[in-house]
């Protein structure tokens, strides 16, 4: 299953849970995956001893459909009771009502024993107590595992693709704060020039005692000065960035690692943009608290992509 929007693929969490049930001539087989997020697929199995010969199987179609996560995966067979295939052992179940007296009358308590509650303890019943062994799987049974399996797999995909489709979402709403950010960091940074000028000549005519200084050695300084405060380049590989996590995060499939690397490039400009603002006064003010949210932002992209394949 894939969840695509306008031609894309779809973006999975790690996170899913999915089972399946399966009737067969032995008994009903259940079959069940549970993933939460993990760097790599770590695949776990919780078999029982007669599915491990399936092993090997099952980990080549999980490794080939699942690309990410922390996969634990369970087995179990509820046999058909074949004629005299269950049975239970009297000797034990004599044992087990004699305690039951012996307790009864220590106690000074007036109660019966339950059939119902002595059937469930161990040794009572059981495949073998009076009939015959239960047939082991073989080779034979193998294909309507696999099936299940694939079943298995595709409901677990779907599940992840749900959640997945929401964090996108999420994710694109973040981008789309960054982007409007960015814009405004842009207007600002033209009220940074003039205020670094007056700010220069204030400062030169104190160092000076009010010793003359000409406009063009003044220009000179506050041209030093101000390409050394400026964010253009910072915000032009900002922008570069944020249009990539874009593509990433609407293109889909596996984003996950792009977008980790995206990420610490989005922000060390962040950085950079408010180291180099600082001391321009209020619109320095104003930049400073726009590159706080870019960072927020930044973190909270973080933290959600570290749920996505």
């Amino acid at each position: 299953m894939s969840d695509q929007t306008n031609g894309s693929a779809a973006v999975r969490s790690m996170t899913g849970f999915a089972q399946v049930r399966r009737q067969s001539d032995l008994g009903e087989l259940s079959l069940s995956l549970r993933s939460v997020n993990h760097r790599g697929l770590d695949l776990h199995f919780h078999l029982g001893t007669e599915f491990l010969q399936f092993e090997s199987a099952m980990r080549a179609m999980l490794k080939e459909r699942i690309a990410r996560g922390h996969v634990e995966i369970r087995t179990s067979l509820t046999r058909l009771p074949g004629p005299n295939s269950l049975g239970y052992n009297s000797d034990v179940l004599k044992s087990y009502v004699a305690a039951f007296r012996v307790a009864a009358k220590e106690l000074q308590l007036e109660s019966q024993p339950d059939l119902n509650v002595l059937f469930a303890l161990p040794g009572v019943t059981g495949v073998g107590n009076g009939g015959a062994e239960a047939k082991p799987l073989d080779a034979a049974f193998q294909p309507l595992l696999l099936e299940a399996l694939a079943e298995c797999i595709d409901g677990l995909n779907a599940a992840r693709e749900r959640e997945g489709n929401e964090l996108r979402k999420a994710l694109l709403s973040e981008l789309t704060l960054i982007e409007q950010a960015k814009t405004e960091i842009a207007a600002l940074r033209e009220q940074v020039t003039p205020y670094l000028l007056e700010r220069l000549r204030e400062k030169l005519s104190e160092l000076l005692n009010g010793a003359g200084l000409t406009e063009a050695r003044l220009a000179e300084e506050a041209a030093i000065l101000a390409d050394r405060s400026d964010v253009a380049e910072e915000l032009t590989r900002l922008a570069v960035h944020t249009q990539e996590l874009r593509r990433i995060v609407e293109t889909g499939g596996a984003v996950g690692k792009p977008l980790d690397f995206l990420l610490q490039e989005l922000n060390r400009e962040a950085n950079t943009t408010l180291s180099k603002s600082s001391g321009a006064g209020e619109p320095a003010l104003k930049i400073t608290s726009l590159g706080l949210g870019v960072k927020a932002s930044i973190e909270r992209i973080r933290e959600q992509a570290l749920n996505l394949e």
